[in-house]
């Protein structure tokens, strides 16, 4: 199902040409990538990246500004995660949890 609720958001998130191929590759719509910038919950590599996705807290805060019904329709989207560097702040790469696969961060 589509996300319908959208919020004003300061600008779109600075994507690298790879982040921009996978997140298209993956179906990872700009909103979820904003969302995830915005709400997503954080683990720190301690190699210069942070991987941002969404667990139940971000669910939660998520759902807080947008509301629940949005999180809930737009579920299968949020399955989604990205990875930014912690420095200047550009996304490297975008891409999907799957089912049975831990989020693997060094």
């Amino acid at each position: 199902m589509p996300l319908i609720v959208s919020q004003p958001t300061s600008k779109q998130p600075d994507l690298s040409r790879h982040a921009q191929v996978r997140a298209q590759q993956r179906g990872v719509p700009k909103q979820v990538q904003q969302w995830l910038l915005q709400f997503g919950s954080r683990r720190y590599d301690h190699h210069g990246t942070v991987t941002r996705f969404f667990d139940g807290a971000a669910r939660r805060r998520l759902a807080a500004a947008v509301g629940a019904n949005a999180v809930h329709q737009g579920a299968e989207r949020l399955r989604a995660y990205l990875v930014q560097s912690i420095g200047g702040g550009h996304v490297i790469t975008v891409g999907k949890v799957y089912t049975g696969r831990r989020l693997k961060v060094n």
